[in-house]
């Protein structure tokens, strides 16, 4: 089986440049269009824009952390069924209650592997 991640588009929200630079060129090589924000408040402006099929979403950003901006994200009709998966550096079983808590969909451990980054688009855009 192989994986048809053409089309599909891919927002990955991070203030880190090194996170947001190694998951658009996993996403790019499985031929996946990618958009890339710095934080929340940048992410929201291009969701409406870009209409992404996936979100990933770093948890600890400045401004507006990645809690919120799930939960904006999940608030709004339009996209409330658009898959949201948590990036974080802790794997803390607090920090997953609270991903769930705001409806996010997956929680993926920093420094994500391309298998795991992968598998998370497929488990949700194929489910």
């Amino acid at each position: 089986m192989t994986d048809n991640f053409q089309d599909l588009k891919v927002m990955v929200i991070d203030d880190s440049k090194t996170i947001r630079r190694t998951a658009e060129t996993l996403l790019k090589k499985a031929g996946c269009e990618v958009i890339t924000a710095t934080d929340g408040f940048d992410a929201l402006a291009k969701i409406a824009d870009t209409k992404p099929n996936i979100i990933f979403v770093d948890i600890m950003m400045p401004r507006l952390d990645g809690y919120q901006t799930c939960a904006l994200i999940k608030n709004n009709s339009a996209f409330k069924s658009t898959p949201v998966i948590m990036l974080s550096s802790k794997d803390g079983l607090f920090d997953k209650a609270k991903g769930r808590i705001v409806g996010s969909d997956e929680y993926l451990t920093k420094p994500f592997s391309k298998d795991e980054l992968l598998g998370a688009i497929r488990q949700h855009m194929n489910g």
